[in-house]
């Protein structure tokens, strides 16, 4: 079964969008217009995470969670709000969210937020088997099922921190992901986040992939923001997302 999210928000505008969006990659999704009855709607209907708005008429999301946590309810709860201060998001963490997210955002953080939270509420971890279609670039192929990588029809050696590292990166292609949303797509343990925690195994997986690791042609730097899969080959570079690509011009310089 798809994982479901309740979207609870006062937006009709956000709502449809986040519903649809969400729909498309892979989720269930169900919405309500305020707070006021959500511990009502989730005795009748158990959603895998729920997507709470702070500033709603009526029982706004922060009344909404103490309510929750305050019988007991410990559902995974992903605020989603304009209020984006510091003090707000603490405000929200300390009541018992699983995660903050300020708008505007993009659709896709809030979903790779999403994932995130489910694993570390006891999904699949970062470096699991999965039944998943094989993912092809270059002259490799990844199978999810058997963990393995094949490089022109031979079999790759493969550590479990490169195969989960390198799984990330294929379910977000020519997506910029920062240092910070791949470690915690990595770590279901809520390892603490450090700047360079992630350059021994970028290199790493470098070395596996790449014919020059200096010189990445998959796993490209983008300066200041993170990192970006490329898979296809450079003369299909113009039939690809632009949310990555153009914009991995300095694979040498520091993420």
């Amino acid at each position: 079964m798809s994982p479901h999210v309740l979207i609870v928000d006062d937006d009709p505008v956000v709502r449809d969008l986040l519903s649809r969006f969400l729909r498309a990659n892979g989720f269930e999704a169900s919405v309500l217009h305020d707070g006021t009855h959500l511990g009502q709607r989730l005795e009748r209907e158990r959603p895998a995470v729920v997507v709470l708005d702070v500033m709603m008429p009526g029982t706004d999301g922060l009344r909404a969670l103490a309510a929750l946590r305050a019988k007991g309810d410990d559902i995974p709860v992903i605020f989603a709000s304009a209020r984006g201060a510091v003090a707000d998001r603490i405000a929200g963490l300390t009541l018992g969210a699983d995660d903050y997210v300020a708008k505007p955002f993009d659709p896709q953080e809030l979903l790779l937020r999403i994932q995130t939270v489910l694993r570390r509420r006891g999904a699949v971890p970062a470096g699991a088997p999965e039944a998943r279609e094989r993912c092809r670039f270059g002259p490799f192929e990844l199978d999810f099922t058997t963990r393995t990588l094949l490089r022109d029809g031979e079999r790759v050696a493969l550590r479990d921190g490169e195969f989960a590292l390198l799984k990330v990166f294929t379910r977000h292609p020519y997506r910029v992901l920062s240092r910070v949303l791949i470690h915690d797509l990595l770590h279901a343990d809520g390892l603490e986040f450090h700047e360079r925690s992630l350059d021994v195994p970028i290199w790493r997986l470098r070395r596996v992939i790449e014919d020059d690791p200096s010189q990445p042609r998959f796993v490209q730097t983008v300066r200041g923001k993170g990192y970006v899969f490329v898979p296809l080959r450079e003369g299909e570079a113009a039939d690809t997302d632009a949310h990555g690509a153009e914009d991995a011009q300095d694979p040498d310089g520091g993420a």
